[in-house]
């Protein structure tokens, strides 16, 4: 059994990266940009209620303040401010997730967050705060083996532990820098072959080549990887084929 997510509302005013319409009926759940690294109000109603058609969990992908950068640029943030931003997002995303008649289930980083917060406590400490603040009882989904579900489980948040099939992986399990070359795979088969492995027997192919071990309830699928919809078609078909159950975690 596995959730498949993707980070969706992923654009601004006129301007449009993912391709919403296409991938909430593949996916079991939406990680909506929060307007701090992409969307704005219209964006997330739009996708709130597509999600919610379409049965889809609906997850506030929270950022740092990062329009410009697409939420990807290493930001210094004190944790009360990061606390409030973080809360902020959980509650606009809310407002719209109430209206279609869903709610949001549960909270991601984005970006540069999410990645900071697998090593720094202090800013996994407020990102929880911020959760905490916003609504106690939500899950967080993060990197396997991160500070951040390390800490969100210590404040009595349900964790969720999340792979990714478009992102190569370094031997100590953590993601490989998108300044990287072969940072994100992009080859069909390759991504379809990940996930399997992933979903199956808890082991992916490392930027080495080498199989390291990946825990995870939840794989990722970015949608503004190229060809992301086609991606997720075949991901899905084939994990349904293998025998394996796709279903939302939350």
């Amino acid at each position: 059994m596995i959730d498949l997510n993707a980070d969706l509302g992923e654009g601004f005013g006129r301007w449009r990266l993912t391709d919403d319409e296409r991938l909430l009926p593949v996916v079991t759940s939406a990680n909506v940009a929060c307007g701090f690294h992409a969307g704005d109000a219209a964006t997330m109603r739009r996708v709130c209620e597509l999600a919610a058609e379409h049965d889809v969990r609906i997850g506030a992908h929270v950022s740092y303040r990062d329009l410009a950068g697409f939420g990807r640029r290493a930001m210094d943030v004190p944790p009360a401010e990061l606390s409030a931003e973080v809360a902020y997002q959980i509650g606009a995303l809310e407002v719209f997730a109430r209206a279609a008649g869903s709610r949001v289930s549960y909270v991601k980083p984005h970006g540069a967050l999410y990645n900071r917060v697998v090593h720094d406590e202090q800013q996994a400490e407020a990102v929880v705060d911020g959760v905490l603040l916003a609504n106690g009882a939500l899950p967080v989904l993060g990197l396997s083996g991160s500070r951040f579900l390390d800490v969100a489980e210590k404040s009595g948040l349900p964790v969720v532990t999340e792979a990714f099939a478009d992102r190569a992986y370094t031997e100590e399990g953590t993601l490989v820098p998108r300044g990287e070359d072969g940072s994100v795979v992009t080859d069909p088969e390759t991504v379809v072959e990940r996930s399997l492995s992933l979903a199956r027997f808890g082991v992916v192919a490392a930027h080495s080549g080498r199989g390291i071990p990946v825990r995870a309830r939840s794989l990722c699928l970015h949608g503004d990887t190229p060809g992301a919809v086609y991606l997720a078609r075949r991901v899905r078909a084939e994990l349904e084929v293998s025998g394996v159950h796709v279903e939302a975690f939350a």
